[in-house]
C-alpha cells in the first residue's frame, strides 16, 4: 500500500531560526502533547539533532504501547525528521521544516508520510478516523506554538533558577515544560527521596524536612503542592490534611527561606477563589471581603503562612485560581464521562457562577507573575469572563455534541459530597481578575467555548483570541 501524506502548515511572526530553536528546546515535546491524549513520555534525548530518540507510551482505552522515534535529517535552524522505529504504524515519517517568509516571518510545515498497518484493511477501517485525529493534533499543536511565541514572548526576563512544588500535579505538570523552553532551570521540591541526576530537593511538611542550603542561588519559587480537595467528603481527617499540607507546608518553606543567605526575588504562591466564599451574583475583586466557610477559612490560613515573606525583600503573588480547565485533572476531567454518555446536566438549579481558566492561562499567570514587578498581594487567576454552571453545561454540551438534560438536585449533590457540595459545587463566586488586567496579561483563552474547544481537541469554531498565533493555517491529506 503507498505511502499517505499529511502537511499542515502555518505561518508565525517570528524568524525562522527562533521558530527552529523552540522546537529544539527541552521541553518541547512535552508543551506540544495534547492534554486529552493519553501519552506518557517515557524516554527523550533532550535535542533533535541526527541519533536523538524519543519513547513515548500511548493508551488507546485500555491497550498500551510504546511509540519510539530517531531523529534524523537534522539542518540547523531549518528542518529534522522523526522516523518511528517501533509504533503504531507500519510506517511513519515526520518532518518539520521551519521556512523563512520575509526577514521577521516564518512557516512551520509538518509534513508526514505514513502508512497504516494490516494494509488495504487498515487503510480502510483507519483512514478517515487518522485524519481526523492528526488534524486535531497539529491545529492544537501550532495554537501552543503561536501562543509561546506570542503572547508568551511578552514575558521577557533573563534566565532564571526556579524552585517548585507540586510539579507533578495539573498546573505543574505543564508549567515546567514552558520555563524550560525560556531557558529557566527548574529545581523540583519533591516529597520522596531525589533520583540520582536529578534537578530534585526532599521536602515534607508533615516531618519539617527542607534544608535552606539546598534552596542557596535560586531566583524565585513557585509553591502549588497541597492536598486535593475534591477527592472525598470532607471529614474531620480530611479537612485536617488539607490544613496541613497547604498551612504547614506554606510555613515550612518561608521558614526555609527566612534561613537563606539571599532569599528569592519573587514567592508565587497558589491559593483559590473559594477565599471568596459564596458571593451570589456580586462581581468580586482582590479587594472583596473574606467569605465564610472551610474553604474560606483555609485560603486565609494558607494565605497568612506566605506573609512573612515579604520581610525578606521578597515580592509575593497570591493567585487565587477559579476552576481550571483541563482533561487531565480537576473539575472538568470528572464531568467528561458522563458528559460524553449524554446524561450530564447543570448542578442545582444552575444559577450559581463559576469563575474559570484554561489550563494554559493558568501557566501563563504564574510566568506572568515571575516577571511582573508590578504584581504583588492577592490575584484572581481568571478568566475574565465567568458563567452560571447551567451556561457552563450548556457551552460544554454543544462543544461534545451532547445533551445536557440531566441536572443534578442539590439535595443529590448534598447527599453525596456533604459539606462539599455546598462550598464547592453549589456555591457562586463571580471572580474578575482585577489585577491581572491592570498589569497587562493577555489571555489566550478569554472566553469559555473556545478554552473547552483547545483543551478537549473538538473541531475549531471562531476564536477570535487566536488572532496573533497563527495568521494563516493550511491543512491537506492524500
Amino acid at each position: 500500500m503507498k505511502l499517505q501524506h499529511f502537511t499542515h502548515r502555518s505561518r508565525f511572526p517570528v524568524p525562522a531560526e527562533i521558530l527552529a530553536a523552540w522546537h529544539e528546546a527541552p521541553g518541547a515535546i512535552d508543551r506540544l502533547t495534547p492534554p486529552w491524549e493519553h501519552a506518557e513520555i517515557l524516554e527523550h534525548s533532550g535535542h533533535v539533532r541526527d541519533g536523538a530518540r524519543a519513547r513515548v507510551r500511548l493508551k488507546v482505552g485500555p491497550v498500551s504501547l510504546e511509540w519510539e522515534m530517531i531523529h534524523e535529517q537534522y539542518v540547523e535552524g531549518r528542518q529534522f525528521q522523526d522516523r518511528q522505529v517501533r509504533g503504531p504504524f507500519a510506517e511513519w515519517i515526520h518532518t518539520h521544516r521551519f521556512l523563512p517568509d520575509g526577514p521577521d516571518a516564518s512557516i512551520l510545515e509538518d509534513h508526514i508520510r505514513y502508512r497504516l498497518p494490516f494494509g488495504p484493511l487498515g487503510k480502510l477501517l483507519g483512514g478517515s478516523l487518522t485524519h481526523k485525529k492528526l488534524t486535531r493534533l497539529f491545529e492544537y499543536r501550532h495554537r501552543v506554538t503561536g501562543a509561546d511565541l506570542g503572547a508568551f514572548s511578552q514575558e521577557k526576563s533573563e534566565p532564571m533558577k526556579i524552585a517548585i512544588t507540586g510539579s507533578s500535579g495539573l498546573v505543574g505538570s505543564a508549567l515546567v515544560p514552558l520555563l524550560r523552553n525560556r531557558g529557566h532551570q527548574v529545581l523540583h521540591l519533591v516529597r520522596h527521596e531525589p533520583r540520582p541526576g536529578a534537578q530534585e530537593v526532599r521536602w515534607s511538611s508533615d516531618s519539617a524536612v527542607l534544608e535552606s542550603e539546598q534552596l542557596e542561588g535560586i531566583h524565585a519559587i513557585i509553591h502549588l503542592a497541597g492536598d486535593n480537595i475534591a477527592t472525598q467528603r470532607w471529614s474531620h481527617a480530611k479537612k485536617e490534611r488539607l490544613r496541613s499540607s497547604r498551612v504547614g507546608g506554606t510555613k515550612l518553606l518561608v521558614q526555609a527561606l527566612s534561613r537563606m543567605k539571599r532569599p528569592p526575588k519573587v514567592m508565587v504562591v497558589a491559593s483559590a477563589t473559594g477565599f471568596y466564599g459564596n458571593s451570589g451574583d456580586e462581581e468580586v475583586t482582590e479587594s472583596s471581603p473574606l467569605g465564610n466557610g472551610f474553604l474560606s477559612q483555609l485560603c486565609e490560613e494558607w494565605e497568612a503562612a506566605s506573609e512573612p515573606v515579604k520581610s525578606l525583600g521578597t515580592r509575593l503573588v497570591k493567585l487565587r485560581f477559579g476552576v481550571i480547565l483541563s482533561p487531565k485533572g480537576g473539575a472538568l476531567q470528572r464531568m467528561l464521562t458522563p458528559f460524553r454518555m449524554g446524561v450530564g446536566g447543570k448542578l442545582g438549579d444552575g444559577a450559581q457562577w463559576m469563575s474559570w481558566l484554561a489550563l494554559d492561562d493558568a501557566v501563563g499567570m504564574i510566568e506572568h507573575a515571575l516577571v511582573s514587578e508590578s504584581l504583588k498581594g492577592p490575584v484572581n487567576a481568571v478568566a475574565p469572563w465567568p458563567v452560571t454552571n447551567a451556561e457552563f453545561t450548556r457551552v460544554l454540551g454543544k462543544v461534545l455534541r451532547r445533551p445536557t438534560m440531566f441536572p443534578v438536585p442539590g439535595f443529590m449533590a448534598r447527599l453525596a459530597f456533604g459539606e462539599m457540595a455546598d462550598e464547592l459545587l453549589l456555591s457562586s463566586t463571580r471572580a474578575l481578575p482585577s489585577q491581572l488586567q491592570a498589569s497587562g496579561y493577555s489571555f489566550l483563552y478569554p472566553d469559555l467555548e473556545g478554552a473547552l474547544r483547545h483543551v478537549l481537541g473538538a473541531e475549531s469554531g471562531s476564536h477570535s483570541e487566536q488572532a496573533d498565533t497563527q495568521p494563516e493555517l493550511q491543512n491537506s491529506v492524500s
